[in-house]
C-alpha cells in the first residue's frame, strides 16, 4: 500500500483545504477540464449549449478532484485517472440535470436551473448524453474493473433517487431510510470516485478499500451538512432557495428527527408545509422554529461529524504524506461549512 510523496506545492499559507486540493491536482485537473469540454461537444447545438451552461456554472468539481487526488496519493498505476475523473463529473452533472426535473427546481448553483432555460425534455436528454459520454470514457481505458465500479455506482444512484421519490412526503420515513437514500444518491459516487482513482494510481486491495471508505463517509457527511444547511444556510451560499427541501417534500434527517419529537400540533405544522411548493417563508420559519426547539439541525450536524471522523479514520492505515493530510482536512472543511 505504498503512497507517493507529493511534490512541494506552491500555495498561500492561509488557503483552505479545498484550495490546497485544487493546487495539488491542478495539472491533472487541467487535462480533466479539457477532456470535459471536448466530450461535451456535439453537432446538435443544444447539447453543448446546455451542457456547458451547467458545467461552467461554478461547481468546484470536488468529485473528480478526489479521483485525481487518490491517483496521486498512490503515485503509479495505469494513468487512467483523467478519464475516470471526467466520467465522474459527467455522471454527477447528468444526475443534477435529472434531479432538477424530478424536483421541479428553479435554481442550481445560484442561477436558473437548465430546465428553466431549455425545458424539462432537453434537460433529461442532455443528461442522458452526458451519461453516455461518461461510459464511453470509461470503456476507452480498457479497465473493466474500474468500469464495473462506476457502472455499479450509476445503478445505485438511480435506485437512491427512486427510493427518495417513493419516500417523498412520507411521515413514517425512518432515519434508517434516510441513511440509505443519502448513501445511494450521494455517497456512492464519492465512494466510486475515490476508489477508481486509487485503482488508477496502482493501489493494492487494502488501499482501494481505504479510499472507497473515505469517499463513502465523506459523501454521507457532505449530504448531511447540505440537508441541514437547507434550513440554516443562506440562499446565496446554497445556490438554491432556503427551505426548498421542505417544499419538495424531501424527508431529510432534520424533518425525521423533528417528527419523532414533536407534539401533535407541531407535527401538523410540519405536515402542512411538507411538499407544498408555494409554502411561504413564514411557514418555513415556523418549521425551522420547531427544528430549533428539538435541536434537529444540531443533531443532523452531529451525525455528519460522526461520518467525517469515520472518513478520516479510513486514511489512518496509509503512510503519512502531504496528500493524505489534505484529504483529511477536506473532510473537516466540508463539515465546517455549517459553522
Amino acid at each position: 500500500m505504498a503512497v507517493s510523496v507529493l511534490p512541494q506545492m506552491k500555495q498561500a499559507p492561509a488557503s483552505n483545504p479545498v484550495e490546497r486540493l485544487m493546487a495539488a491536482t491542478a495539472a491533472d485537473m487541467a487535462r480533466v477540464n479539457d477532456l470535459i469540454l471536448q466530450r461535451a461537444q456535439s453537432h446538435v447545438d443544444m447539447v453543448p449549449e446546455l451542457a456547458r451552461y451547467l458545467i461552467d456554472s461554478g461547481g468546484k468539481r470536488l468529485r473528480p478532484m478526489l479521483t485525481v487526488a487518490a491517483a496521486i496519493l498512490f503515485g503509479g498505476g495505469k494513468g487512467h485517472a483523467v478519464n475516470f475523473a471526467a466520467a465522474v463529473e459527467f455522471m454527477h452533472n447528468a444526475t443534477l440535470l435529472h434531479d432538477d426535473v424530478v424536483d421541479d427546481s428553479d435554481m442550481r448553483r445560484g442561477k436558473p436551473a437548465a430546465r428553466m432555460v431549455w425545458g424539462n425534455k432537453a434537460s433529461i436528454l442532455v443528461g442522458d448524453f452526458l451519461l453516455g459520454q461518461a461510459f464511453m470514457m470509461m470503456v476507452e481505458t480498457g479497465d473493466i474493473d474500474a468500469l464495473g465500479v462506476l457502472s455499479a455506482a450509476s445503478a445505485v444512484m438511480a435506485e437512491g433517487e427512486v427510493f427518495q421519490l417513493a419516500k417523498t412526503g412520507d411521515l413514517d420515513t425512518s432515519a434508517a431510510d434516510y441513511a440509505e437514500v443519502i448513501r445511494a444518491k450521494t455517497a456512492v459516487l464519492f465512494e466510486a470516485a475515490c476508489k477508481v482513482g486509487a485503482m488508477s494510481g496502482g493501489a493494492d486491495q487494502a488501499g482501494c478499500a481505504a479510499l472507497a471508505l473515505y469517499g463513502l463517509e465523506l459523501g454521507n457527511a457532505f449530504q448531511l451538512v447540505d440537508d441541514a444547511l437547507d434550513y440554516g444556510g443562506e440562499a446565496g451560499t446554497l445556490g438554491k432557495n432556503v427551505g426548498d427541501d421542505l417544499r419538495e417534500g424531501k424527508m431529510t434527517l432534520p424533518v425525521i428527527l423533528a417528527l419523532q419529537s414533536a407534539s401533535e400540533s407541531e407535527r401538523a405544522i410540519i405536515a402542512s408545509a411538507l411538499g407544498k411548493p408555494d409554502a411561504s417563508d413564514l411557514e418555513v420559519h415556523q418549521v425551522v422554529a420547531i427544528f430549533n426547539r428539538y435541536d434537529t439541525l444540531k443533531r443532523t450536524l452531529d451525525k455528519a461529524r460522526e461520518h467525517a471522523r469515520s472518513a478520516i479514520d479510513a486514511l489512518s492505515g496509509l503512510p503519512d504524506s502531504e496528500m493524505k493530510t489534505i484529504l483529511a482536512e477536506v473532510v473537516e472543511h466540508s463539515v465546517g461549512r455549517a459553522s
